[in-house]
C-alpha cells in the first residue's frame, strides 16, 4: 500500500501567502497571533514537507523562488475554500435581503462568481443588485436605498469610507476592422461628464497633447462598445476580455499610457447579511490578480 503524502497545514499556508505577499514576518506574526519565532518555524516546516525553498531573503523583505510562486498561486484559492467550509458550518444560518450595488463594468467581469459562491455559501439571504454609475450608487446609499456597493476610487463623499479592493491599468479600446485611432481630432465614446474613467482618458490625451472630440456619451459599458463596435470611436476599459470585434490599443498606436484605477467597497448597514457578503467580497477580491491585502 502507497504510503499518503503529509498533509498540508492551513495556518502553515496562510502565513506563507502573508510573507509572500509582501508583508514582514513580523508583520504576518501579529496578523496571525503567533511569535515571530513561531512563524520562521512554520516556514521551516512547510519546506521540508515541500522539499523545497520557498521564500529567500531580500533587500526588503523576502522574495519567492519558482517553486513559492507556483505554491501562492494555488494556496491562495485553497485558503478561500477552506475558510468557505469552516465559515459555512460554523457560522450561524444568515438570512434576509441584501441591496449590493455595483457599476455594470465590473458585473461581468467579477460579479458572476462572487455572487454565486456567495449564494452557495448563504442560500438563505436574499440578494438584490442594483447597476449604475458609482456617484449614483453612493447617492442611493446615503439615501438608505443600498446596504453596500463596489464604486470606482475617486467618487468618495465626507463620511463615506471606502475599502480598497483593487487596482490595476486603464487600457485604450478601439475596433478591429477600423483605424479609428489615427484621425484628428480623437474621437471617444465615454461614460457620463464627472466618470473617473473619462477623466482619465481625456486628461492623458490632453498632456501628450492629442486633440479630442466625445462623440458619444454613455453611463453603460456596453453602451460605449456599441459605439467602437461601429467603427465610429475609441474608449477605455479594464484589462480583461473584450466583446468579438474590439482590441486593446496602446503606445504603439499612437495613444498615451493611462493611468492606475481603483476599485473600493462601501458599506452602511450592519445586518449579518450585508456584513456576510461584504466580507465575502473583500476575500474574493483579495485574490484576484491586482486585489489589494487587507489593511491592518
Amino acid at each position: 500500500m502507497l504510503a499518503l503524502p503529509p498533509g498540508l497545514d492551513p495556518d502553515l499556508l496562510r502565513s506563507f501567502v502573508l510573507i509572500a505577499e509582501g508583508d514582514s514576518v513580523t508583520r504576518a506574526a501579529q496578523r496571525v497571533g503567533r511569535t515571530q519565532s513561531a512563524v520562521s518555524m512554520q516556514m521551516r516546516r512547510l519546506e521540508e514537507i515541500l522539499g523545497h525553498p520557498l521564500l529567500v531573503r531580500a533587500p526588503k523583505g523576502f522574495s519567492l523562488t519558482p517553486q513559492g510562486a507556483w505554491l501562492l498561486d494555488r494556496a491562495r484559492p485553497w485558503l478561500t475554500m477552506h475558510d468557505e467550509i469552516i465559515a459555512n458550518f460554523r457560522m450561524p444560518d444568515i438570512s434576509g435581503p441584501v441591496r449590493l450595488g455595483t457599476p455594470d463594468d465590473y458585473v461581468m467581469l467579477w460579479l458572476p462568481e462572487i455572487l454565486a459562491r456567495f449564494a452557495e455559501s448563504h442560500p438563505a439571504a436574499e440578494l438584490e443588485v442594483i447597476c449604475a454609475p458609482s456617484h449614483e450608487l453612493l447617492d442611493r446609499m446615503e439615501k438608505d436605498e443600498l446596504d453596500l456597493t463596489i464604486f470606482s476610487a475617486g467618487h468618495e463623499r465626507p463620511g463615506v469610507v471606502g475599502l480598497p479592493l483593487w487596482r490595476g491599468p486603464l487600457q485604450w479600446v478601439g475596433p478591429v476592422a477600423h483605424a479609428v485611432h489615427r484621425q484628428t481630432p480623437l474621437r471617444l465614446s465615454l461614460g457620463q461628464p464627472g466618470c473617473i474613467w473619462r477623466g482619465a482618458a481625456t486628461g492623458a490625451l490632453d498632456q501628450a497633447g492629442l486633440p479630442w472630440r466625445v462623440t458619444y456619451s454613455s453611463s453603460a459599458q456596453m453602451g460605449t462598445y456599441a459605439v467602437v463596435l461601429a467603427g465610429l470611436a475609441i474608449t477605455v476599459s479594464l484589462a480583461g476580455p473584450l466583446p468579438p470585434g474590439l482590441r486593446v490599443l496602446g503606445e504603439a498606436d499612437g495613444l498615451p499610457r493611462l493611468r492606475e484605477f481603483e476599485i473600493a467597497l462601501a458599506q452602511r448597514a450592519e445586518t449579518p447579511a450585508a456584513r456576510a457578503l461584504g466580507q465575502h467580497i473583500v476575500d474574493s477580491f483579495r485574490h484576484e490578480p491586482g486585489g489589494l491585502p487587507l489593511q491592518a
